[in-house]
């Protein structure tokens, strides 16, 4: 068997291993990703990228109880993935930020470009 040539570059296996030592914010960015592992959190997710909609339509358009799509959206609550505000008895909920939207058309693309 063949040895293969070791390439050693000190400025970028510094640059990695700093990178490497940010544990934390991997961990945390791990466990985000974990959020957009589920089919219908993505469902929900690309439902809510077109604007706010309350719990009841989407579980209507989803074909999902209303007990489990509040479950959902619970766990994306508090992940700050998306917000809510309250109209009465009415929950309406929408995307936290843009960049929520901006990684599902990312994702989208990716897959696309195949």
């Amino acid at each position: 068997m063949e040895n293969q040539a070791c390439c050693v570059d000190p400025e970028k296996v510094s640059q990695i291993r700093e990178l490497a030592h940010q544990d934390e914010a991997i961990y945390d960015l791990a466990d985000f990703f974990k959020l957009f592992g589920d089919s219908t959190r993505l469902k929900i997710l690309f439902a809510l990228s077109h604007g706010e909609v309350c719990v009841g339509d989407l579980a209507e358009a989803l074909g999902l109880s209303q007990s489990s799509v509040s479950h959902q959206l619970r766990t994306l609550r508090q992940n700050n993935v998306v917000k809510f505000r309250k109209m009465g008895k009415i929950v309406y909920y929408s995307l936290d930020d843009e960049h929520v939207g901006n990684l599902l058309n990312q994702g989208l693309e990716h897959m696309n470009h195949q």
